[in-house]
């Protein structure tokens, strides 16, 4: 019988197992994978990789990310740090363990997996926003000779066939890509909106300094910053884009609308001909194997307080805005993580 089970074992799973690991009442504890590796998520992401918050705000608790502090890490060192991080704290983890399903009776929670079921008597889901990848349904009526990849399977032009590309989606993922493609090939690019751009740095000092100082990574979800921040949404952090867009070799669209056959249809009513498709239209969350009554809402996402669930025992962590701007991010989940295993060890004493 574990005390707590963590789903999950990248940054949001372990930094929910440092802190588990620092209790004053020590805990049996297991974060559970169904990656072979810890860091194997970043290390499948694309080659080009490279995080728009610097080293300084990439850190989980009490291990800083080596290196220059204003510089910005690339995929593998995240990676590396990760697992690195694992193996410092002496995390214990169950790793290529998929986890199919999770009830509860009599306060104590079954996690069937495909490695046999695990008891615990309290459960934090870290696995995070990203499970399933999001490609619209218009992609049925591409031609199959078409190449059509989601973004979170490319990894560099070598999986694309002779020919232009188009990428679909303008959040910042499908921005580095169109910039790395555009050197040796016709690029497009169709967005929903229009693109707002933000410095990756102001006067030598990271966005993210600046946002720390003026308390914008401080701002919960619920304050008058935190409700405009959320409106407003991610912009594309620095200019590569935009000055790809202003000499011409990046050509911008309107919203795709349909496909027939190597036609694409935008929003303007233009068509293009396509050889390539990637779509960096984002993931869906995936729930459904919590079996749990009424810890969801009906669109099948959590409800939740700071992570809090109305089933006395059960956590998510690692959540877009769970409680601030970074709680989906390196360098604001340890802060949820700690305030989790805090409840958790209030409640051990009730």
């Amino acid at each position: 019988m574990l005390d707590v089970a963590i789903i999950g074992a990248g940054q949001a799973g372990l930094a929910m197992g440092y802190w588990l690991s620092k209790s004053q009442t020590p805990k049996k504890f297991l974060i559970i994978d169904k990656v072979s590796r810890v860091g194997e998520v970043w290390r499948k992401r694309y080659d080009s990789l490279v995080l728009f918050t610097p080293r300084a705000y990439s850190s989980l608790p009490e291990l800083t990310l080596v290196g220059n502090v204003h510089e910005f890490p690339a995929k593998d060192e995240i990676a590396d740090y990760l697992e690195n991080y694992a193996i410092h704290f002496n995390l214990p983890l169950q790793l290529e363990t998929e986890v199919q399903k999770v009830e509860e009776e009599k306060d104590v929670f079954s996690i069937y997996t495909n490695n046999g079921t695990f008891l615990s008597k309290q459960v934090v889901v870290a696995s995070g926003p990203f499970h399933t990848p999001f490609i619209p349904a218009i992609n049925k009526n591409l031609n199959p000779y078409i190449t059509s990849i989601h973004s979170s399977e490319y990894k560099n032009s070598s999986q694309l066939q002779t020919g232009n590309v188009l990428i679909v989606g303008g959040g910042n993922s499908g921005a580095q890509i169109t910039a790395e493609l555009s050197d040796s090939r016709e690029v497009h690019l169709s967005v929903g909106q229009k693109i707002r751009y933000f410095p990756l740095t102001i006067f030598k000092k990271s966005s993210f300094w600046w946002f720390d100082k003026i308390g914008i990574l401080k701002a919960t979800n619920d304050s008058w910053v935190g409700e405009k921040v959320r409106e407003t949404g991610d912009p594309i952090f620095g200019f590569d884009l935009k000055k790809l867009v202003e000499e011409g070799k990046v050509h911008l669209h309107p919203r795709t609308l349909s496909i027939n056959n190597k036609s694409v249809k935008f929003a303007d009513n233009k068509e293009l001909d396509v050889q390539n498709i990637i779509w960096a239209t984002g993931f869906k969350a995936d729930y459904r194997w919590i079996h749990i009554e009424g810890i969801m809402n009906e669109a099948g996402m959590p409800i939740h307080n700071r992570g809090i669930t109305n089933k006395k025992g059960f956590y998510f962590l690692g959540l877009p805005w769970l409680h601030k701007r970074g709680s989906s991010l390196l360098l604001g989940v340890g802060e949820d993580a700690e305030f989790i295993a805090q409840i958790i060890e209030s409640e051990n004493k009730m």
